[in-house]
């Protein structure tokens, strides 16, 4: 009885350990998760970036082109103006690039 309740203490610490790893490390591994795919998300900069390490981090909530709502996070080397479009292409969290496209682009939900 007492090893029963040693592996289940055991195995609830691994599963909550695992959890809080994915929870505060989402970004870094959605990048090598295979199965999130990777999608175009386009968003509007509405809010001031979070500076980050010498770089400007967005967190930002745009659309898939099915009209899809997803949570994206990038960094930039520069401020982008309040107003502007990206289109990013996401992979979960993880934003491998960005671009910066025109109102017109970004496809109606």
């Amino acid at each position: 009885m007492k090893k029963l309740l040693i592996a289940i203490i055991i195995i609830v610490v691994v599963v909550a350990s695992f959890y809080l790893v994915y929870l505060f490390n989402r970004e870094d591994l959605d990048r090598f998760n295979p199965l999130i795919e990777q999608e175009y998300v386009y968003a509007q900069i509405t809010e001031a970036p979070e500076e980050a390490n010498g770089r400007y981090k967005y967190t930002l909530t745009g659309f898939t082109g099915s009209g899809e709502s997803k949570t994206v996070v990038f960094t930039t080397s520069i401020v982008l103006d309040s107003s502007t479009y990206v289109k990013v292409l996401a992979k979960g969290l993880y934003a491998e690039s960005y671009e910066m496209v025109e109102e017109d682009d970004v496809p109606a939900n």
